[in-house]
């Protein structure tokens, strides 16, 4: 295998590493499996975006890549294991002392959402919170989708009503919450809270183990689905 071609790191590498794993950063030490990587370039695309740096282990420490091997695997995981397949940049850096380092960088998604071909053939989709890469619920990939459909809603039901006021109020509540508040089956529920996260009224936040519904007030207050 050919050594990789790898533009000058030596200080910008580091200084990436020095901000820790994140919302838009995660550290790999090797590939060993596409459909992991796909999970993350899953999450980073249903979120805002963000950037993998391979050869680097989760204390920080730079082990550097073996050869051009895992850029394949990072093109595999994006256009085999992802739907749709998504374009990483993938850049080369060296470190000195013969270290290389890979940044793939992926961009938030045009179209939401970006799916994994999972081990038994099932898709599902991921979502970035924090240094995390979590399982997102229906709810959530249903509303990314909704937003591409048609139709909104012109009047508010009393059902809808009660939502909102509740969330002028409240911080955050789950579906099922709201659910016995406004005496709703699951079903009216979730496609109440489709429609709202569909026109950006509402969004999702990952508060303990769980995907929660909250007012969109400004974009900067929630990690919205």
């Amino acid at each position: 295998m050919k050594d990789i071609k790898a533009v000058k790191g030596r200080y910008y590498i580091p200084r990436l590493i020095e901000e820790g794993e994140h919302e838009h950063q995660d550290f790999k030490f090797a590939i060993s499996d596409a459909r992991k990587i796909a999970r993350s370039i899953s999450a980073f695309a249903n979120n805002d975006g963000g950037r993998l740096l391979i050869g680097v282990k989760d204390n920080g420490n730079i082990a550097g890549v073996r050869n051009e091997e895992d850029i394949y695997m990072i093109e595999q995981a994006a256009q085999m294991y992802c739907r749709p397949a998504q374009d990483v940049a993938v850049t080369a850096f060296s470190t000195g002392g013969g270290a290389v380092v890979i940044r793939a960088e992926i961009a938030k998604a045009a179209r939401r959402p970006v799916s994994v071909k999972e081990a038994d053939g099932s898709w599902q989709a991921y979502y970035r919170v924090k240094d995390e890469n979590i399982a997102a619920p229906d709810i959530m990939v249903r509303s990314w989708r909704h937003r591409h459909g048609r139709g909104g809603m012109l009047r508010l039901n009393d059902a809808e009503s009660l939502l909102l006021r509740t969330l002028e109020h409240q911080e955050m509540i789950t579906v099922e919450e709201y659910m016995h508040s406004a005496h709703l089956s699951r079903e009216t529920a979730e496609n109440i809270v489709v429609r709202f996260c569909a026109m950006e009224i509402l969004g999702f936040v990952y508060d303990n183990g769980e995907f929660k519904i909250t007012r969109k007030f400004k974009e900067k207050d929630t990690m919205s689905g």
